[in-house]
């Protein structure tokens, strides 16, 4: 059962790395840093977007408008930081 733990952690930590990539590689293009006209950035921000969309728009859909301000990449990586808690603190459970 200790594998599971550790396979769940595995999946959490991997699903964070993924989510600020794509903050760090947001902010990049909107600095104009990358290019998303360059083909390797272009499909690179495009796997992301398809990876992550779906999980941002269900939180984005019980999120306040901000004006322009989009929180729900922080509360997705809370969730996941929440998440890897709640496993470590529960991993009694797994033995």
């Amino acid at each position: 059962m200790t594998s599971i733990l550790q396979i769940l952690l595995l999946i959490l930590d991997v699903a964070q790395w993924i989510i600020l990539a794509h903050i760090i590689m947001s902010w990049l293009i909107n600095f104009q840093v990358l290019n998303l006209r360059q083909p390797l950035v272009g499909q690179i921000w495009d796997g992301l977007n398809r990876i992550l969309e779906p999980i941002y728009s269900r939180v984005r859909s019980v999120l306040p408008q901000m004006g322009g301000l989009d929180l729900a990449p922080l509360v997705v990586l809370l969730g996941v930081y929440a998440l890897r808690i709640i496993l470590i603190n529960n991993a009694s459970a797994f033995v």
